[in-house]
């Protein structure tokens, strides 16, 4: 199993920092990249027309191999998520009465989109709810799911895990039956990526869109993109002049230019070439590759087994194990923890997470040990109603 890494933090010892899913901190060597970079527009005669795709070109590979995709060539940079969607969604005709799956209490970045494509054409955005229970809930949900899937089921837009509680959802058994009905898949792994294992190679998603700032441990305003081959044909939200072709013949981008990129080249935001933030990010995912995803879900769940055992026995509701993530997870109150109490406590004792609906959420990694989870725990026994 991996160590603790928080000496590649500087994430004081006092600090309780259990909110990886609110934003990462950086590392101290992305920290350090992007105080250079900033000072690199100090000499603006130093960037070369070379300097405006070389980072890139190696952000797309390792962010590939991070996620398996076979050609780095389907990846493209962009700014957030709601833009990786709409370039989606601006491919897409529905039919009347189509419709577009999406999950109970999903992120609004993967919602606002879809609202959209469906008000446009006369379609219908349909919620797979949450179930109502507690024993076996995850199955249920994904069952939920697959039974919604129908012949004019056209789009699921789903993430891989929950951004609340972490509920993990099969996107296999999902793809699945998404192609017996020839629907898109298209999957917000923001919440997942970087610390859980995915494989596009496995999954074949026809989408996959990540934010950089959490789990890719990258700077805000920068994200990733996968595209499959389906898509490279579609129109991109923007026309920039670095997303046509030959566009790196600075002397000759006059020479106006009908072709785009290959492949998810046409899909880059305009400025991709971000000389800040693009080298920070490509050193988190170095970073991450390193670790590998795996060995942080293993190393998260050895540091908060006890501590979900003991809430548990409080009366709190948390996912089962083969249900959820370990790096994400919403522990759901009893009505005998006395919320307000809880959230001074946290507040006294230094413990940052999120309330997210109607979940305490839960998300730690490589900076963070046992000793975090026992102060969390304690803080539940002190907000128990008398």
């Amino acid at each position: 199993m991996l160590k603790n890494q928080k000496d590649k933090f500087k994430i004081p010892d006092n600090i309780h920092y259990l909110n990886c899913a609110f934003m990462s901190p950086f590392l101290k060597e992305v920290e350090q990249i992007g105080h250079q970079a900033v000072s690199k527009k100090c000499f603006p005669y130093q960037i070369t027309g070379n300097d405006f795709f070389a980072d890139t070109n190696k952000l797309k590979k390792v962010f590939a191999s991070l996620i398996e995709a076979e050609d780095h060539q389907n990846i493209a940079v962009i700014p957030s998520v709601s833009y990786g969607v709409a370039n989606v969604a601006n491919n897409i005709l529905l039919g009347k009465d189509d419709e577009i799956l999406v999950v109970d209490e999903q992120f609004p970045s993967n919602i606002y989109s879809w609202q959209k494509l469906a008000d446009k054409y006369q379609g219908k955005v349909i919620t797979a709810i949450a179930p109502k229970l507690q024993k076996g809930r995850g199955k249920k949900w994904n069952d939920n799911i697959l039974e919604l899937i129908n012949h004019k089921t056209k789009v699921i837009a789903i993430p891989h895990v929950h951004w609340s509680d972490g509920t993990l959802f099969d996107l296999k058994a999902i793809r699945k039956k998404a192609d017996m009905v020839n629907a898109l898949l298209i999957i917000d792994g923001t919440q997942s990526v970087g610390a859980l294992p995915f494989s596009v190679a496995e999954i074949k998603p026809d989408a996959l869109i990540c934010a950089g700032y959490k789990w890719l441990f990258g700077p805000y305003s920068i994200g990733l993109a996968y595209y499959s081959d389906k898509l490279c044909d579609g129109n991109p939200i923007e026309e920039n002049w670095i997303n046509r072709k030959n566009s790196e013949d600075f002397a000759g981008l006059v020479h106006y230019e009908a072709e785009y990129q290959p492949k998810a080249g046409r899909f880059n935001v305009g400025e991709m070439s971000n000389f800040t933030l693009t080298p920070m990010l490509l050193k988190a995912i170095e970073q991450i590759i390193a670790w590998q995803p795996k060995n942080i879900q293993q190393y998260t769940k050895e540091i908060s087994i006890d501590a979900i055992v003991s809430l548990q026995n409080l009366g709190c509701f948390i996912e089962s194990e083969t249900a959820r993530a370990n790096h994400l997870f919403g522990v759901y109150l009893p009505e005998n923890i006395d919320i307000e109490t809880l959230k001074k406590d946290f507040a006294k004792n230094n413990i940052y997470v999120s309330f997210r609906g109607n979940a305490i959420r839960v998300a730690p990694h490589l900076y963070n040990d046992s000793k975090d989870f026992q102060k969390f725990v304690t803080c539940f026994k002190n907000a128990i109603k008398n």
